[in-house]
């Protein structure tokens, strides 16, 4: 999220590409054959790429993630996002740039979130210094979020529902998972990470219910007794998915934070694949040496 909170950006590579309408036909069978660089530009000029590629188009090593044209690396201080990808439909132009997030420090901690050990979250580094440098005037600096999720399941299959908010405090950031399992049983996470990584485990405050999105997806997040979150700045709206700025009050500190909410039996829906599948073009023929 950029300084002035006008303008954000998401990242994410998938090796699996969960919310790909052609995974799910493949029958989820082969992940590498299913990879994919998500970028999405929120803001002024926002966009959103999300090309399902095959498995020539990937490339990984210890330190880099190839998928096409677009990589992301390591170098051991910092991640660096190169971009070369289009966006989807209604608003179809080249996204190119380059994205350099710092960590100001790096936990070990790793979350189980289902009881099993099928879905994994890696908090790498809650609290990040981000310099994005993109098409479509998103050319600004601001704070960032690093992290990882790992499945051997589809997360319809273990998750009827699940809210997820970082949030930046005086001394770092404080991270939220809610979710409401298959089987009924709840997961409730807070941790709290200082800048420097040292990281702890706290009570979240209480749920908070606040507006619906768009597509009518509930939405709560944790908030102090007596205040109520807002939306501040709508990121990404989805029939099963929401992403926005939220305003919460936490330990009596007013934050800003990004939100998600995921509705997985919406996203069980077979009607929703064909909708997915004008947002994310598989292009599976694509080679290096390609345009």
């Amino acid at each position: 999220m950029s300084d002035e909170g006008d303008k954000a950006v998401s990242v994410i590579g998938f090796i699996g590409s969960v919310f790909s309408p052609w995974y799910r036909w493949s029958g989820r069978r082969e992940p590498q054959d299913h990879c994919c660089l998500n970028v999405v530009t929120y803001g002024p000029g926002g966009r959103f790429t999300m090309t399902d590629r095959g498995r020539a188009a990937l490339r990984q090593s210890d330190e880099r993630l190839t998928v096409g044209p677009s990589s992301m690396r390591w170098t051991g201080r910092q991640l660096i996002v190169e971009v070369d990808e289009v966006s989807a439909l209604p608003r179809v132009s080249a996204v190119r740039g380059r994205i350099v997030l710092t960590p100001q420090g790096l936990t070990d901690v790793e979350v189980a979130l289902t009881e099993d050990g099928a879905h994994v979250w890696r908090p790498f580094a809650p609290t990040c210094r981000i310099e994005v440098d993109l098409t479509q005037g998103h050319r600004w600096q601001g704070h960032g979020y690093l992290d990882a999720n790992f499945g051997a399941a589809a997360l319809e299959a273990d998750f009827r529902f699940w809210t997820w908010g970082r949030y930046p405090v005086s001394d770092g950031a404080a991270c939220f998972y809610d979710a409401t399992r298959r089987d009924g049983s709840r997961l409730e996470i807070g941790l709290h990470v200082t800048a420097d990584g040292e990281a702890r485990m706290i009570q979240p405050p209480p749920a908070v219910r606040f507006a619906r999105s768009g597509w009518l997806v509930e939405r709560h997040t944790p908030a102090d007794p007596g205040t109520r979150p807002r939306q501040v700045m709508p990121m990404l709206d989805a029939p099963f998915y929401t992403r926005a700025l939220v305003e919460t009050t936490i330990d009596g500190e007013r934050t800003v934070g990004v939100h998600e909410a995921l509705d997985l039996r919406r996203f069980a829906s077979p009607l929703l694949m064909p909708m997915l599948a004008v947002r994310v073009p598989r292009r599976a023929g694509w080679r290096f040496g390609d345009g």
